[in-house]
């Protein structure tokens, strides 16, 4: 059985072993799939002994992204630009691959219900790393403009700088934003303390999509005020979390899961409507 794990600290709530175990038996791969908690100072350490001990490949979980990226030996085009890795693969000739699976797994669950990205005004709120991951897909996608907007305008535009050769991009602050947009996507974790970025309610209309990439039972704090103030396209981030995790799946095993099922089974497992 080849052996894959998902490394974080904290990681005992990660969903991946739940995930990577429905898409084995789906593909009739014969895998393993275990949460590996590192010590904060021992990431690099535990990645060695790891693959030392027949590993294949993991996912990696905050906050150890930025070392996996200094730790891989090759970097997909993706993961160099993202500044970050999450997925690692060890390849036949010896070599610790690194790549990024956050923003196609992002993009890809967007497609799945049904968004447009061509020609449509994207606005991105938060410029940490779940952002700076999800920028190079989504311009991918050529979007007529993608606005990074972050409480501190700096950090936004320092992204739209590094991006700027990519498609059309700018930096923003949160008071500073106007609409209209067509599709609203919060990168930053407010929504784990319960609160929402001071964007204007004036950006929320009707025929607005918005996305969460946190997820919980019922909406996030951000998807309800949304949806108090009339949008009616409201879409929460567990999707995103299974399409990465089918990105990362293909990565290491050359065949990609299908994911709707999953998603379903994870939903029913959390609880979730």
């Amino acid at each position: 059985m080849d052996r894959y794990a998902v490394f974080g600290n904290p990681v005992a709530h990660s969903k991946s072993p739940f995930i990577h175990t429905l898409f084995a038996r789906q593909t009739l791969q014969p895998l393993t799939y275990e949460r590996i908690e590192a010590p904060l100072g021992g990431f690099a350490a535990a990645i060695a002994d790891f693959f030392a001990n027949q590993g294949k490949g993991c996912n990696v979980t905050v906050p150890f992204k930025e070392e996996a990226f200094q730790l891989a030996q090759q970097l997909s085009p993706r993961a160099k630009i993202a500044g970050a890795v999450n997925t690692l693969k060890m390849t036949d000739d010896g070599v610790l691959l690194g790549d990024n699976t956050d923003g196609a797994g992002l993009v890809q669950d967007l497609k799945f219900h049904g968004i447009q990205l061509q020609e449509r005004r994207i606005l991105l709120l938060g410029a940490g790393g779940a952002a700076r991951g999800a920028i190079g897909p989504l311009l991918d996608e050529h979007p007529l403009e993608l606005t990074i907007a972050n409480r501190t305008v700096e950090k936004a535009e320092l992204l739209a700088n590094i991006f700027a050769a990519a498609g059309p991009i700018r930096a923003m602050a949160f008071g500073e934003l106007q609409g209209p947009f067509d599709l609203i996507i919060n990168s930053t974790s407010a929504s784990l303390s319960g609160a929402i970025p001071t964007i204007s309610a004036d950006l929320i209309h009707p025929h607005i999509a918005v996305y969460d990439m946190m997820y919980g039972q019922g909406d996030t704090p951000f998807n309800a005020w949304a949806r108090k103030l009339g949008a009616q396209k409201i879409m929460d981030g567990l999707g995103m979390l299974v399409a990465q995790a089918a990105e990362s799946f293909a990565i290491w095993r050359g065949i990609r899961p299908g994911t709707k099922q999953v998603i379903s089974e994870l939903r029913r497992n959390l609880g979730m409507r």
